[in-house]
């Protein structure tokens, strides 16, 4: 999925872009927080950070960094309760929160947080603060129990996406501001294609590593020849119980498993389900000699916005485990003279993955070939670096220019741009990097997309469209916004059976409230009718 880029929103003076990678520890902490501050994404600064530490220190600054970002906006405006005057120099403020942090939630003794703090602030030339430094912190100290509940009392995100969320999740609005502080679960994804999800979790227990299996249903109303059929699908993840390195985990290198949110391996099998019930009526149509629902026998499916590839592996296994399914083999049907024709027909599947940033594409190839995905006889993979609101998949497929859409695909996976907001607890540097204007930006950035890969979609096709965020403008509303534009997309009902998400209007929406559940997740299942 490609994220929107964007730039600080911060309203203070703009810290210095300049990333440093030296000194004390806090010290590398405060000019990573000033990079990103800056516009630049924790997944950048992080690694240099970690990887310019001792192996003894990467602990302390990872949990600093992180719980300071999860907790910005809350210390933000505790601080400005504390001092006297106002504190405009951005350098001091995040001297005095990423101290904050140490005596409020991560218990570091007092006199060893506010002195390397102190310390802190000097070395990075803004030594004339030290004074008010150490007296905000040590006011702190005095009642600390008193602080961190002042801390915690009401939300920790930037006004605009605050009020936001009250105006679309009234009811879950305190439980959500509040999940969104914590830190996620780790989950896993077992690749099938080596080992089954039990053998995996004996093998995480043998390693020391507990792992809590969780099923997740689902149900589709998918339609058939004559009504709808409900259909039911288990999704199976592993928890862990402490996020561990993957270097601790069994096999994780020869590609046994993926690091993947429990809702994020809801994608793979809707659409994969969906994908079976067009072959499935293809074949249907073929034996009723319906000349105008032929199907080919040769499926062709999308991965639009794939990278890193998480959706796409996970799709590609559940094909991989299916060879023997009516995806790959056409049914028998009636010769002229009436006698059934015992040949089943194999029938291939070219599966094409885009997304438009190169780097990223090559993050695709590396974990495929980690999941010893890259290569199969039936599975025809085909990677391109595209735009998606341009690229034409047709040219693909004819290795010719045409001037406007065609239908294709069988089936699409749109796992669309967004702002990320489901995902915050992982990325907490998206609050401080998000801005009002990148939601009307990004949903229109959706429209543009949706309106060009529709027409390649074929009738009788699916497009399962997903996103990590949780604010309706790019959710259920752009879904309502399609459909009122496009008679000829019909939104696939979720059942009751569904054990995730809360039922919209179209789709359903995942909420990042249980500190033991996903991350917030939108996914909405169209068919193309006639």
């Amino acid at each position: 999925m490609r994220q929107p880029a964007t730039a600080s929103r911060n309203n203070k003076n703009k810290p210095s872009s300049n990333l440093k990678m030296t000194g004390s520890v806090r010290v590398r902490v405060i000019r990573t927080l000033l990079a990103i501050q800056n516009g630049q994404s924790l997944s950048s600064v992080l690694d240099p950070l970690l990887n310019s530490l001792h192996e003894g220190d990467k602990g302390f600054a990872h949990a600093l960094l992180l719980t300071t970002l999860r907790q910005w906006y809350a210390l933000e405006r505790l601080l400005d309760t504390l001092a006297d005057n106002n504190i405009d120099e951005i350098e001091v403020r995040t001297t005095i929160q990423v101290g904050l942090t140490q005596l409020l939630y991560l218990e570091v003794a007092d006199h060893a947080a506010i002195h390397e703090t102190v310390e802190a602030v000097k070395e990075i030339d803004f030594a004339h603060a030290s004074g008010l430094v150490n007296a905000i912190l040590r006011k702190v100290v005095k009642n600390t129990n008193k602080f961190r509940k002042k801390c915690d009392k009401n939300h920790s995100l930037p006004n605009w996406l605050a009020y936001q969320l009250k105006q679309d999740w009234s009811e879950e609005y305190s439980a959500l501001t509040q999940g969104l502080r914590q830190p996620a679960p780790m989950f896993l994804r077992v690749n099938t294609t080596i080992n089954t999800v039990d053998g995996y979790q004996q093998a995480l227990e043998q390693a020391d590593v507990e792992a809590e299996l969780v099923e997740v249903v689902s149900g589709l109303q998918l339609p058939n020849l004559t009504d709808k059929t409900d259909t039911t699908i288990t999704t199976q993840a592993l928890r862990l119980e402490q996020t561990t390195a993957v270097s601790g985990l069994p096999s994780f290198a020869e590609g046994a498993a993926s690091v993947q949110d429990m809702h994020a391996q809801l994608a793979a099998p809707l659409i994969h389900q969906a994908l079976i019930n067009k072959a499935n009526a293809d074949a249907i149509n073929d034996n009723n000699g319906d000349a105008n629902q032929t199907s080919n026998t040769e499926l062709h499916i999308l991965d639009a916005c794939a990278a890193p590839g998480g959706k796409l592996a996970h799709w590609l296994e559940l094909l991989n485990a299916d060879k023997q399914s009516s995806l790959f083999h056409v049914k028998p049907s009636e010769n002229e003279s009436g006698d059934i024709n015992n040949s089943v027909e194999s029938r291939a599947i070219k599966l094409t993955a885009i997304d438009n940033e190169a780097p990223r594409i090559g993050r695709i190839h590396e974990n495929l070939e980690r999941l010893h995905l890259e290569h199969s006889e039936q599975i025809k993979l085909n990677v391109v670096c595209a735009d998606a609101t341009r690229w034409q998949g047709i040219q693909e497929s004819k290795k010719q220019k045409v001037d406007k859409n065609e239908p294709v695909f069988d089936a699409i996976l749109l796992d669309s741009p967004c702002t990320a907001t489901g995902v915050i607890r992982r990325h907490p540097d998206i609050s401080l990097l998000r801005t009002e204007e990148d939601v009307d930006q990004t949903a229109s950035l959706q429209e543009e997309i949706l309106d060009n890969l529709w027409p390649q979609l074929k009738v009788g096709g699916y497009l399962l469209y997903v996103t990590c965020s949780i604010l309706k403008q790019e959710n259920v509303e752009q879904m309502q916004a399609f459909l009122n534009h496009h008679t000829d997309a019909t939104a696939i009902e979720f059942t009751e059976d569904c054990s995730w998400g809360i039922a919209q209007e179209i789709g359903r929406q995942c909420l990042p409230i249980d500190s033991e559940s996903g991350d917030g997740f939108y996914y909405a299942l169209l068919h193309k009718t006639a």
